[in-house]
């Protein structure tokens, strides 16, 4: 694989004033202001007009909601009200709905700056089986590294959970189909492009039963474990009515307690929550725009990291976001954090959680940061909209301005935005085969 000499830049997130020195996919060179790389490259990027970050990692999202943004029957609800509304409608998705949607996920997410991503997939009405393929599929053809999750849902409504039946598993489906999933799909070690996760979707929707099962999968093939939870005041109410005890204590009866689980959400954790998260090391994925907008609560973010646990950073889903744009996410965290506790959250505090800190939650060591032996993972952000005109500090103007359009990414050395476009793809075209297939929900 070539070699590129990315040169010194406007600014970056890396101590790398000179610019960096890319090879075989990897940072080689960190470089200090008037030195030049130790060895000859076989390409220059000027990146005089750029500044440069990590490639985001978004750690938290739902795909298919994409079709069903802004949807008249869902709007101004809370969680529950949202979702009891919106199960109906997402029943009539298709093998076909679900791949538009998964690539027009995937490319607003990409042209925003992000390399990684997650997605918490557990919505599975009749004919929808290979749902993960499909995923799989979308992620590799656009060069984007994804961990993909193996959602589910086995509770429903005549169980006393919130989903109707139509949208539900029983639990030896959803196994068999996770172990299939992982034996087909899983890539362990550094600079893996696809891996896998199982999510069963949250205490609402799923069994203790299939919880337990889950985890114990995940230790068998060292694999991740993702779940909603703490998200709302009604999720805590449920759980104690359901389940006799509180989210947290849940989660550690079925054996989910450990530095393998990261957490969509976790608002509504009490001090000694915060304590036994960070004890034994479970990430939480702060939604700051979709909390916002479902008026569920704000995240503790400072609490959390003080106490251990890995924070990181995640739109959560099209439909309570209405947005898959992870740099306008790390603007919305400055803002609401600055809100929940003061000035001094910082710019670099929310980029921290969309590079390093989502890392830590996918368990990745390899990525988030820029630094010599990483992937060579980058997004690059001019500062020539009317938006950032008399900005003094760069980085910072990224986001008190409203960056949301990265200009260059790039994933494992190779372009894959450029000019602001990705690469080899039609976005009126795609923007119109999208939009014909979200009318069937409406």
């Amino acid at each position: 694989m070539r070699s590129i000499w990315i040169t010194p830049p406007l600014a970056i997130l890396a101590d790398a004033p000179g610019g960096i020195v890319l090879r075989n996919g990897r940072f080689a060179e960190l470089l200090t202001l008037g030195q030049r790389p130790s060895q000859p490259v076989d390409d220059v990027f000027d990146a005089s007009q750029h500044v440069v970050l990590p490639g985001l990692v978004n750690t938290h999202h739902h795909f298919y909601q994409t079709l069903t943004r802004a949807h008249p029957d869902a709007i101004n609800k809370q969680l529950f009200d949202w979702l009891k509304v919106l199960y109906p409608v997402w029943s009539r998705l298709t093998p076909d709905s679900m791949r538009i949607a998964t690539r027009l996920a995937l490319i607003e997410l990409l042209m925003s700056g992000v390399t990684t991503t997650s997605d918490h997939h557990y919505l599975f009405p009749a004919h929808l089986d290979d749902a993960m393929d499909i995923q799989v599929d979308e992620a590799r053809k656009l060069g984007m590294r994804m961990t993909v999750t193996r959602g589910s849902m086995n509770l429903s409504v005549k169980d006393g959970g919130l989903p109707p039946d139509s949208v539900v598993q029983d639990e030896d489906t959803i196994l068999a189909d996770c172990e299939r999933v992982i034996s087909k799909y899983h890539q362990r070690g550094e600079g893996a492009m696809i891996q896998i996760g199982l999510a069963p979707c949250s205490p609402f929707s799923v069994t203790k039963s299939l919880m337990s099962a889950c985890g114990a999968l995940a230790e068998k093939h060292d694999c991740r474990l993702h779940t909603h939870l703490a998200e709302t005041h009604d999720e805590d109410e449920f759980c104690k009515a359901m389940f006799g005890m509180s989210p947290l204590d849940y989660l550690e009866e079925v054996g989910w307690l450990n530095d393998r689980t990261w957490l969509a959400h976790g608002i509504h954790f009490s001090d000694g929550d915060v304590m036994r998260l960070g004890r034994h090391g479970v990430g939480v994925c702060h939604c700051p725009t979709s909390n916002m907008v479902l008026a569920s609560g704000q995240c503790r973010t400072r609490e959390l990291e003080a106490a251990g646990a890995p924070v990181g950073l995640g739109v959560d889903g099209s439909a309570s976001n209405d947005s898959s744009n992870l740099m306008e996410g790390v603007r919305h965290a400055l803002m609401i954090n600055r809100l929940t506790y003061d000035a001094s959250v910082t710019h670099l505090d929310a980029l921290r959680w969309a590079t390093q800190g989502s890392a830590r939650c996918l368990g990745r060591s390899d990525i988030g940061e820029i630094a010599v032996g990483k992937q060579a993972d980058l997004a690059l952000f001019k500062l020539d909209e009317l938006r950032f005109s008399g900005a003094g500090d760069a980085l910072a103007a990224l986001v008190l301005c409203g960056a949301h359009r990265a200009d260059r990414v790039m994933v494992g050395g190779d372009w894959r935005v450029v000019d602001g476009q990705p690469v080899g793809i039609d976005i009126a075209q795609l923007r119109a085969a999208h939009g014909a297939a979200a009318k069937q929900f409406l």
